[in-house]
């Protein structure tokens, strides 16, 4: 062997040498691995990105782990208060040994369907203390230590004892300030997440374009344009920049989708919705929250041509997820799935309704029921691949990543106790309630009422009722916490002035009469404030099915006065019980006589446009309610409400909303076709001038912009808030198109006399239309722009043609 291929041998047999060293050494490093990575692996290490969490963590889990992250179960039973003290239930120990939760809903709900009253239920720091011992034993008594996400219902507050109660969404819509209504949810947002809360169920999107069915007073009205804004601002409020901020809560868009048109205006029946329309009026408002940033869609209960909406594959997977990007998770309604083959009768047992819904792209089951064992046997009998599963899991896991709970999953109850309902929230909440209410009628300016009027009789079953004004998902309430229509008047009205009250009869029960002496009372006053409507809220006498939906019924001596929210749809809009009466006995009176409505839906108003000096519609106004109507009453603030929701003569004309397909409708034999109170109507102790449209169309395809100006006088004698509103009409299009449709609206103060030069600006997107194809485009011709005060109230147009 010469001298080279000796070096290079003792070359190689060293290389080999270092090489064998290496893989003894790797061979250590990687047995001994696995027990360092137990102690910290990586789904624990915040140092990792969220993927890399999310892939290990699935990695550890077991199926049944994995089902048990899917299932949201009820959380009001997972606590026991005992005294000033809570700790976790033995349920909820159950549910974490058995089942593997890794959500709760509802935990801190108060209602009567919960049974958890003022005494039984949790004041926010109990609230606080409840959630943090959740957390903890989840954590500690899990393998795996993952922290649970708890959703709450925060429709108009959160739903629980001792928040702030804002109007309903009605009357939300009713404000048309988007602005305004992005600070109530941050406010919404900051009461539920201090108290322990992730996820806060809202807003509500459904067009409400059939006022007999019950969840009307959930919704923003009748219009995707108006609905596309306030679901905006309710996402951004809710979620703001950063949901790991420890004061925003995830976003849970309801109900994906056409959930508010049902047949016979029935709750959760089918709906007759062509794919077109769909497209272009019932999912814009969903888009648009989506594109918002919204992190969670709830499915709604409703089929459409027969694919019931928690087992659409199309609108869960090929619409929501891969068209729009959505990267949050979707969330059945309460026993949806379970409904797959209860009530839609598609599926022959609760493996394949579970199946169904997963591989429709149905992540998360609100129930517990659904998903489950069913969920699990579903995939072991490989009807649900674990790459779906899996799918499903990481949509959930993500948010727990990013919102910070493995690393700060409690909150701090004192806090809570300093925050929840603090005074600042209290008068955003009179505000809200001041913007929702819409002055409909105002004969002889009576409106606002002068000093003349020393005795003021304030009348009706709505006039002193804390319940009454709340509306639906609202949590027990301390009697000093609402103020009502006849306290917020008597606080307003002074020492000089008298202000006596008299109910006169109840909302639907007749057995009781109380007439005679609210005529007399308004016969010996100056004025008569009748507040009548509705009622949305739930007794405990009232019986509910399992989805929380109140049954309606009533026992032998006493009727409920709730003929609204979910689960009581109407046949008829007239006012119910003696109220028509009442209201007609003291109109024969001769004294100036002020309907306030309190309520959840459009009711039948002809008699009271005809014959009442003036009407306001107040919806369900909320804690602050008495105070907001008070400021009204008196003119402390100009009304600024305007109708989100066209108010029908009859329900022989439903369905009324105004922005109906051509060709224009025609009157019926026995009334005409137009509506009693149009979309956007509404009135102010102030005039409005509108001067001056010019518009100008600039650039080509998807950069066209069109460019509309206008002047806007104050021209009464207080300054007030006017809703601008720019409509449009497709005048020629390839397929039938709305008469008339919202693009823009603002809403503008302005002081006595005071001028303002106003702008909008359309882009290509807003007068596009879904074609004979099914494709979104713009097509050219000519578009009449139309500027006014609502719907029928147009003061300026202007053809313009797009090229």
């Amino acid at each position: 062997m010469s001298f080279t291929s000796l070096k290079r041998f003792n070359i190689i047999n060293y290389s080999s040498i270092i090489y064998a060293l290496q893989m003894v050494l790797l061979a250590i490093v990687t047995f001994s691995e696995p027990a360092k990575a137990q102690k910290n692996p990586i789904y624990k290490n915040a140092a990792f990105d969220t993927d890399a969490r999310v892939k290990d963590l699935i990695s550890r889990m077991t199926v049944e782990e994995k089902a048990g992250q899917l299932s949201t179960l009820l959380g009001w039973d997972m606590y026991v208060k005992e005294g000033k003290q809570v700790k976790v239930s033995e349920k909820f120990k159950a549910a974490v040994s058995k089942e593997f939760t890794g959500m709760l809903w509802a935990t801190l709900r108060a209602d009567p369907w919960t049974q958890k009253t003022l005494l039984t239920g949790l004041n926010p720091e109990l609230a606080a203390e409840a959630t943090n011992a959740i957390q903890k034993y989840a954590i500690t008594h899990s393998r795996l230590g993952i922290p649970l996400l708890l959703a709450e219902e925060c429709p108009h507050g959160h739903m629980a004892i001792g928040t702030t109660v804002f109007p309903t969404s009605i009357g939300q819509g009713s404000t048309w300030n988007p602005q305004l209504i992005q600070e109530m949810a941050s406010a919404i947002a900051l009461e539920t997440r201090l108290q322990g809360g992730h996820i806060g169920y809202g807003p509500v999107l459904d067009l409400a374009r059939e006022p007999r069915w019950s969840r009307v007073e959930e919704t923003y009205g009748e219009d995707p344009v108006l609905n596309s804004r306030m679901g905006e601002a309710m996402v951004t409020g809710f979620q703001g920049k950063n949901i790991n901020s420890g004061v925003n809560v995830i976003s849970t868009l309801k109900h994906f989708t056409a959930y508010g048109v049902p047949e016979g205006g029935h709750n959760g029946g089918s709906v007759a919705v062509g794919k077109r329309e769909l497209l272009q009026s019932y999912l814009p408002p969903f888009k648009a929250a989506v594109k918002a940033g919204a992190l969670s869609v709830m499915t709604a209960y409703n089929s459409i041509d027969g694919i019931p909406c928690s087992a659409n594959h199309e609108l869960l997977t090929e619409i929501l997820k891969e068209q729009w990007g959505f990267k949050g998770f979707v969330v059945s309604d309460l026993g949806s799935i379970s409904g797959l083959v209860s009530n839609h009768q598609v599926a022959g047992s609760a493996e394949e309704a579970a199946a169904l819904a997963m591989n429709a792209g149905l992540d998360a089951d609100l129930s517990g029921y659904g998903y489950g064992k069913s969920l699990v046997k579903a995939v072991n009998d490989g009807k649900v691949s674990v790459q779906q599963l899996n799918q499903a899991v990481s949509r959930v896991l993500r948010l727990k990543f990013e919102m910070g709970l493995f690393e700060n999953p409690y909150v701090d109850a004192k806090r809570a106790k300093q925050t929840v309902r603090n005074p600042e929230h209290i008068a955003l909440a009179r505000k809200v309630a001041r913007e929702s209410i819409v002055l409909l009628k105002n004969q002889k300016n009576l409106l606002p009422l002068h000093n003349n009027y020393k005795k003021i009789a304030v009348i009706g079953p709505n006039a002193d009722n804390i319940y009454n004004q709340l509306g639906d998902y609202t949590a027990p309430q301390e009697r000093n916490s609402v103020i009502t229509v006849l306290q917020g008047i008597k606080a307003r009205a002074g020492s000089g002035t008298t202000v006596s009250y008299s109910k006169g009869c109840a909302i639907r029960d007749t057995s009781t009469r109380e007439i005679a002496a609210a005529v007399a009372l308004a016969k010996a006053s100056d004025v008569a404030v009748v507040v009548l409507g509705g009622s949305s809220a739930r007794d405990f006498k009232t019986s509910y099915l399992q989805t929380g939906a109140a049954q309606v019924q009533a026992t032998a001596n006493e009727i409920s006065d709730m003929e609204s929210g979910e689960g009581f749809d109407r046949s008829t809009l007239d006012l119910l019980g003696n109220q028509m009466e009442l209201l007609k006995q003291v109109v024969k009176t001769g004294k100036p006589v002020i309907l306030v409505l309190i309520k959840g839906r459009p009711l039948n108003l002809n008699w009271a446009a005809e014959n009442v000096d003036a009407i306001l519609d107040a919806w369900y106004p909320g804690q602050e309610g008495g105070n907001a109507i008070a400021d009204i009453l008196f003119g402390d603030y100009n009304p600024s409400g305007r109708l989100p929701i066209s108010v029908p003569k009859s329900v022989g004309q439903l369905p009324v909303y105004y922005n109906f397909k051509k060709p224009a409708a025609h009157s019926y034999v026995e009334i005409d076709e137009r509506p009693l109170y149009n979309f956007g109507y509404g009135l102010s102790y102030t005039n409005f001038r509108y001067d001056d449209l010019k518009a100008e169309v600039s650039g080509t395809g998807e950069q066209m912009r069109v460019t509309i100006h206008f002047s806007l006088k104050n021209t009464g004698k207080m300054a007030g808030e006017e809703v601008v509103q720019l409509y449009v009409k497709d005048k020629i299009s390839s397929v039938v198109s709305p008469a008339i449709q919202l693009k823009k609206f603002k809403k503008v103060r302005l002081k006595e006399g005071e001028i303002q030069h106003l702008s909008f600006e359309l882009e290509a997107e807003d007068l596009k239309l879904y074609n004979r194809d099914l494709q979104w485009v713009l097509e050219p011709g000519e578009f009449n722009l139309m500027v006014g005060a609502s719907s029928t109230d147009i003061r300026l147009q202007k053809d313009i043609t797009i090229k």
